[in-house]
């Protein structure tokens, strides 16, 4: 029996282990779609489960159902009391300050010592002997235990480490949410739920608005919590890095597929399963060609078609009669096995995405002579480069923090900007630029009209939008403006994909794609001539990256001279684009 002042282990038969997070048979109807159907999922304490799929298949939705912020229409939902979920924004209004929202995340653990105290005080006072002293031990080892997990004593320390480490320190107590940025408000709310350490923590897209030291600092901290976390996620870098399970939400047979270990160990899993479904797919198609081969030819080359010959008159009604009878039933089975087999035969599994290279210029290749060359190219305030090429097969990453001109540069390298400076592109260069925000001018118009439209019909119909694996098959009539964000961009991708250029820049170009399409996405990268300017702030991208990298630092205005008090900045001459 654990005794005052020493900590009871979670586990230990004296006090149970902390409650697991359970949801049974969950369903969802939102907007007359149904989003979950069935889902059920069991999280122990000690468990990080990643939620991974496309946008639109409820990763957000069962968030809200496990943390009680919605009602499912069918099932249960079973969960601790001290549960954190990271809302899109904090329940404070824009007046309260940070001082007190660090309050209110302390206040469970300040409550921890105060009853550890007042319990204290109590087994002092009452004798081993006395009535319900070993009901008075009891409470005092489960709000020790408690404490022990949300490392109590230990808080305030924990929070000023907290908003150190997502980038928070700077910022004065006295702050009010509404002089805040959204993106440091996410963050706040975010360090909020780590001073807690709730038995479960329940988070949507938790690495979005923090750095790489931010988002390695919030890994660390999420291995070390003792309970559960749930976490819905596009962030391959920080499912590998965190997750000891991964919940898949897109749609297959059996409904959802939980698999075990990190997103490393899914990739494996996922690329042996689709070995065994093009295996199977394989063989069933070779075993289809035989059984109709069977059921259709067999039958007419061995029916007994020809006359009797003088020497089988007497025997051939007798012998024709068992060739036909054999002859029928191996044609009734295989008919029936041809039946069967139509019926529950695999799907063909969806062609990878891959960059069809067949309208790029066949001399590319052969001139490497650059596609765009940059000298002294500033544009004030959003970037500054000394000098940039782009070879023809070039590959080649942007990288940089928020504000330090990824963006900028491709428009630059896309022509669509002015800079000073000189800029010189091939000439008859074929550029597209897949941008971070993407509108159609007629948002009624569907996504398959729109792709034919922009395409042309003759290339539309070479290779189909259906074909790309971008949209699924219920999103191809609908008109883009009702289209999610996510979406308009896989449009404006498949336009690219289908007839692609010897430039090709992409921002950004893994947002709002599933992880599994961002791998696919990454592999084609790899493949075919042209060259392509990638601008990325994902760190699994960045990370696997194989070609050349460019690191761009924010712009810092530079003060060279001083007239009449006034500093004034040497301006350079404008750009001069070439072709």
């Amino acid at each position: 029996m654990p005794q005052p002042g020493r900590p009871a282990r979670p586990g230990s038969s004296a006090h149970p282990a902390q409650p697991a997070l359970l949801a049974h048979d969950l369903v969802r109807d939102l907007g007359g779609r149904r989003v979950l159907d069935g889902v059920g999922l069991t999280a122990p304490p000690g468990h990080r489960i990643g939620l991974i799929g496309e946008n639109g298949v409820g990763k957000s939705t069962l968030l809200r159902l496990l943390a009680g912020a919605d009602e499912p229409d069918a099932g249960s939902v079973s969960r601790p009391d001290d549960l954190g979920f990271l809302h899109q924004e904090m329940p404070f209004d824009a007046h309260t300050t940070i001082a007190a929202v660090l309050d209110d995340a302390l206040r469970e653990a300040r409550a921890d010592l105060a009853e550890l105290e007042r319990l204290g005080a109590e087994l002092a006072r009452a004798p081993e002997d006395a009535p319900g002293h070993q009901e008075l031990l009891g409470a005092y080892g489960r709000r020790l235990e408690q404490a022990q997990d949300r490392e109590s004593w230990d808080a305030d320390r924990r929070a000023a480490l907290v908003l150190d480490g997502l980038g928070l320190g700077p910022l004065g107590h006295d702050r009010a949410l509404g002089s805040l940025s959204g993106g440091q408000r996410g963050r706040l709310a975010l360090a909020a739920l780590l001073v807690r350490r709730p038995s479960a923590l329940l988070l949507d897209e938790p690495t979005n608005h923090l750095d790489d030291g931010a988002a390695a600092f919030l890994e660390e901290q999420l291995r070390a919590l003792p309970g559960t976390v749930v976490a819905a996620s596009h962030d391959r870098a920080f499912l590998d890095a965190v997750c000891t399970d991964l919940l898949d939400l897109d749609p297959a047979v059996a409904g959802p597929v939980r698999y075990g270990g990190n997103y490393s160990a899914y990739v494996r899993e996922k690329r042996a399963e689709r070995q065994r479904w093009e295996r199977r797919y394989a063989e069933e198609q070779e075993r289809l060609v035989g059984l109709r081969h069977a059921a259709g030819v067999t039958a007419h080359r061995l029916a007994p078609d020809r006359g009797p010959r003088d020497r089988e008159k007497m025997g051939y009604g007798h012998r024709a009669g068992r060739v036909q009878s054999q002859v029928s039933r191996r044609v009734r089975n295989a008919t029936r096995r041809l039946e069967e087999l139509e019926r529950g035969q695999v799907a063909e599994p969806p062609s990878p995405l891959r960059f069809a290279a067949g309208a790029l210029a066949a001399g590319a290749e052969e001139d490497q002579q650059p596609l765009v060359s940059l000298r002294d190219v500033r544009v004030p305030g959003r970037l500054a480069l000394a000098a940039l090429e782009v070879a023809p097969t070039d590959r080649l990453l942007v990288t940089g923090d928020n504000g330090a001109g990824k963006s900028t540069l491709l428009a630059v390298l896309a022509g669509r900007l002015a800079a000073e400076g000189v800029v010189r592109a091939r000439r008859q260069l074929t550029v597209g630029l897949l941008d971070q925000d993407t509108v159609f001018d007629r948002p009624d118009r569907t996504a398959r009209d729109t792709y034919a439209l922009l395409l042309g019909p003759a290339r539309a119909e070479e290779v189909p939008l259906g074909s790309l694996g971008l949209l699924g098959a219920q999103d191809l009539d609908t008109p883009v403006g009702r289209l999610s964000v996510g979406q308009r961009r896989r449009l404006a991708l498949a336009l690219l994909v289908a007839r692609p250029p010897q430039l090709l820049l992409l921002d950004e170009p893994t947002n709002h794609l599933s992880p599994r399409l961002c791998d696919e996405l990454e592999e084609a990268l790899g493949s075919g001539p042209g060259a392509i300017v990638l601008a990325s702030h994902d760190r699994w991208l960045r990370r696997r990256w194989q070609g050349r990298t460019v690191h761009l630092e924010p712009v810092r205005e530079v003060r060279r001279g001083r007239r009449g008090g006034v500093s004034c900045a040497v301006q350079q001459s404008p750009a001069r684009m070439v072709m």
